[in-house]
């Protein structure tokens, strides 16, 4: 592995270029950005050697690439997986970071098949309520899991050395099939995420920027509602490509607050607790 290409270069995108660096990959990284701020921030940091021009520069250096890194949100992945794979060679490796993972399993079977460059579905589980070249850094993935949702069970030796990589990055790794892993990462990620978002919404249309809520809120109150600093423009895709998952946490968790409403004054309530707590116990 020679040259690699990030396509968004933000949060992920940057991280994943000064995480290659400092696991002491000497080749060449270039990126591309619809942002030129994120871009430029990204060359700064040292993220990044070199950004593409244009749209049509960026298909050039990814045909130059050995690994290209799609590091954008899911619907902006599948848009690039169309562009990308009537250009690229085989022994070529294209790797996403998306949240979301069956629709984009389910085009790279369809896209990258025969002599085309290989799809690696991939899904670093880091990142921060809040996005931007700025905030990257070569540890982010240090100790994060890296799920991976295999289009075959054949592996080329580019993606031998890509996983290779991950793990000078500090990253575990797992391999899991991709209807599980949009049911799990709706459990354990995007229900938290509308958890969150709804508390702070529901916080902010009862009041506002009323002086008591920052001064009795405390840590509990930042904490649940942290993730509610995230940017939409993420979330939206999630939502789109996971609906049935999502909706189906969300009814869950609309009859789990139910039962708790209709048991305040009753021992169930107490039952809850136990529940809770062994599964925090657990973890």
């Amino acid at each position: 592995m020679e040259r690699v290409f990030i396509i968004g270069t933000g949060l992920i995108g940057a991280s994943t270029g000064l995480a290659l660096r400092a696991a002491g990959f000497r080749g060449r990284i270039d990126g591309w950005d619809t942002s030129q701020l994120e871009m430029a921030s990204a060359v700064q940091m040292g993220a990044i050697d070199g950004r593409a021009a244009s749209r049509e520069n960026a298909l050039e250096l990814a045909r130059l690439a050995d690994v290209i890194v799609l590091a954008v949100p899911v619907l902006a992945i599948k848009d690039w997986m169309q562009q990308l794979a009537p250009v690229l060679r085989a022994g070529q490796l294209v790797t996403d970071v998306g949240s979301t993972k069956l629709e984009i399993v389910e085009l790279a079977r369809q896209l990258f098949t025969g002599d085309a460059a290989v799809f690696l579905p991939g899904h670093p589980m880091a990142g921060k309520e809040s996005g931007g070249a700025l905030l990257a850094e070569a540890g982010l993935f240090d100790g994060a899991m890296w799920l991976f949702t295999p289009t075959s069970a054949e592996m080329i030796a580019i993606e031998k050395e890509w996983r290779g990589w991950i793990g000078c990055f500090g990253s575990r790794m797992l391999d899991m099939d991709a209807t599980r892993h949009d049911e799990m990462c709706a459990w354990v990620s995007h229900l938290p995420q509308m958890l969150s978002t709804a508390l702070a919404a529901l916080l902010e249309e009862k009041f506002g920027d009323a002086p008591e809520i920052a001064a009795i809120g405390g840590r509990a109150l930042r904490e649940t509602t942290r993730l509610g600093a995230s940017p939409y423009s993420m979330w939206r895709d999630v939502a789109m490509t996971n609906t049935g998952p999502v909706a189906d946490t969300l009814l869950a968790l609309e009859q789990k607050l139910q039962h708790v409403r209709e048991n305040l004054r009753t021992p169930e309530l107490r039952d809850e607790f136990v529940l809770a707590n062994r599964f925090r116990q657990r973890r």
